[in-house]
């Protein structure tokens, strides 16, 4: 079991400044999906600075190869994974800033802050000869934020081997333990008219409007979406979402295309494709209801799956989470999708979400304090040694 003692000498070894340092650093190196070679590159330099041996498996994406390193007791035992995607969401970049005890830039929510939280435990583990038993894995990669990437580098990270037998990641999510996930695909719906877009006093009689195609199809998803959640309730409910809708390009013209996209998200694991082919079902009828064709495309960016509470990785966590805040940490539902449902589905592996209490994700706005780095790095490094150890 983790000790009082060795409690408070993992948290004493945490150094906020290197935190800080390492995690501005990254955030200071534009890195949109597709793009975060450089921050791959600076990384991995980091960890060689600090005196780890770093490998680069390319992992089916030569412009950004992934970054690999490892805190081995050299008893062999259980093998914990810490994994972190570099790549952001492609909006303006925002250079890294401390700002009332905050970290703030682009990146800094999801997930920058929490890899280097997770550098910071590689850390303390190695130079506390720490855990006794087992080893860390740590990956870092590109191609995680759809629909940019398509999680081409992770999957090949597992087929490669790099796998732990359970696994972290340090996204946004810190007020529950989550131990469901949603499955989630994204869908694109574009109802389509022959001819070009034409202004609206020269429209004629019989042509099909394909915006009123597209606005019957956001209601119908609205009905579905209601049906589906008289289902179920919570976070972690099925749901269907329609976030973009996009005809015209001025007020008074008669578009030839319009697209509608969004997302469907599961509770049941394996049902991807059943719950997909419903959603493309009513976007045929609702193309032949108004004499337009349809362009249907999808894209599955990971299934739905459930952890046992009594996994011990579950138990280590609980055990370091206790140790840094006092007690255990609610038990939950995952909102969203993320790299633990690759990890399970395809390595078949419990993963674990939890990181910083961080804002604005996905926004021009993100911030996470930096006390909350501290407290990750310090339930990272407590799960590593609980885990491992099988304490």
């Amino acid at each position: 079991m983790l000790t009082d003692e060795l409690i408070q000498t993992v948290r004493n070894a945490v150094d906020e400044r290197r935190i800080v340092e390492t995690a501005r650093a990254l955030v200071d190196i534009p890195s949109p999906t597709r793009s975060a070679g450089e921050v791959a590159d600076k990384l991995a330099e980091i960890l060689s600075h600090d005196g780890f041996e770093v490998e680069r498996p390319e992992t089916d994406w030569p412009e950004a190869p992934a970054v690999v390193t490892r805190v081995d007791s050299g008893a062999d035992w259980r093998t914990l994974q810490f994994d972190g995607h570099l790549d952001t969401v492609h909006l303006p970049f925002s250079a890294s800033d401390i700002v009332d005890g905050n970290l703030t830039g682009s990146g800094a929510s999801d997930m920058k802050g929490g890899v280097a939280a997770f550098v910071e435990a590689l850390r303390i583990l190695r130079d506390g000869q720490l855990p006794k038993a087992g080893s860390v894995l740590m990956t870092a990669h590109d191609h995680h934020e759809g629909p940019w990437g398509d999680k081409r580098q992770l999957k090949a990270l597992i087929r490669d081997g790099y796998v732990g037998d359970a696994v972290m990641f340090p996204e946004y999510l810190a007020t529950s333990l989550p131990l469901r996930g949603r499955g989630m695909s994204i869908f694109r719906a574009t109802f389509e008219r022959d001819g070009d877009p034409v202004h609206e006093v020269l429209l004629p009689a019989y042509l099909p409007m394909v915006n009123a195609a597209g606005s019957d199809f956001l209601l119908e998803m609205q009905k579905l979406n209601e049906v589906l959640g008289d289902r179920s309730t919570g976070p972690s409910r099925e749901t269907v979402f329609t976030g973009q809708i996009q005809g015209g390009e001025i007020y008074n013209q008669a578009p030839a295309s319009c697209l509608v996209a969004g997302t469907r998200r599961w509770t049941t694991s394996g049902a991807g494709e059943e719950v997909v082919a419903e959603v493309r079902g009513t976007a045929e009828k609702v193309a032949e209801r108004h004499g337009v064709q349809l362009d249907f495309q999808y894209s599955i960016q990971g299934d739905a799956f459930t952890v046992s509470d009594d996994a011990p990785i579950v138990e280590a966590f609980q055990s370091a989470y206790a140790g840094v805040v006092g007690e255990p940490l609610a038990l939950g539902e995952k909102p969203f999708l993320d790299d633990g449902n690759i990890m399970n589905e395809f390595a078949g592996i419990p993963p674990i979400t939890h990181g910083p209490d961080a804002k604005g994700a996905h926004t021009l706005e993100e911030s996470v304090p930096v006390s909350e780095l501290v407290r990750v790095a310090e339930v990272y490094a407590l799960t590593a040694i609980g885990f491992c150890s099988g304490t």
